[in-house]
């Protein structure tokens, strides 16, 4: 099973980006699995405008983003919360991504996961992720993690200080990794 994941955040220290290389690290642990570990830098694009895409297509970094979602079984993010919702940057690739048919996301297997230094642990953004993540016909992984106060929560080296965040993680990953694969045709 492939899976790809990244940090929809930009910020060079995310703790988002944290988030995700605890995630490669379980994945590196279990049988079977391909990792295609994703910069989000990695998909620059332009703010979606229709008379952009009318004259000129879907912007490169656009383009890179549908071609690799296409080429995996599964998809893991991890989100901050910005004002309390979905950042303007994945809201923006999701938006670019739906443009093709078909939409890559569709049918696609989806764990959400965030970290923020707010307390609240990124919830609300991860409540807003799925809103546009469902439509397009994703199938977004009923439990989401999100971590509170991140800024205290890993340590120098990236990784988390308290154990059970990694255990949690781990179970949560093996029980998303069952239901992607029930789904994967």
């Amino acid at each position: 099973m492939k899976i790809m994941n990244f940090a929809a955040s930009l910020r060079k220290d995310s703790f988002n980006r944290k988030m995700i290389n605890q995630v490669v690290e379980i994945l590196k642990s279990l049988p079977l699995i391909e990792i295609d570990h994703a910069d989000f830098r990695e998909f620059e694009m332009p703010i979606y405008d229709g008379d952009l895409e009318e004259s000129s297509g879907i912007p490169h970094g656009g383009l890179k983003l549908i071609k690799r979602i296409q080429e995996a079984n599964a998809l893991i993010i991890s989100t901050p919360e910005y004002n309390g919702g979905i950042p303007g940057s994945l809201k923006n690739a999701i938006d670019w991504v739906s443009r093709v048919d078909p939409i890559p996301f569709k049918d696609k297997p989806v764990l959400l996961l965030g970290a923020t230094p707010g307390g609240l642990g990124t919830i609300r953004s991860l409540w807003h992720t799925r809103v546009p993540l469902e439509a397009i016909g994703a199938f977004v992984y009923p439990e989401m993690f999100g971590i509170p106060a991140a800024n205290k929560a890993f340590d120098q080296e990236g990784k988390f200080i308290n154990p059970e965040y990694k255990e949690r993680l781990k179970n949560l990953i093996s029980s998303y990794l069952r239901y992607a694969s029930a789904l994967i045709k």
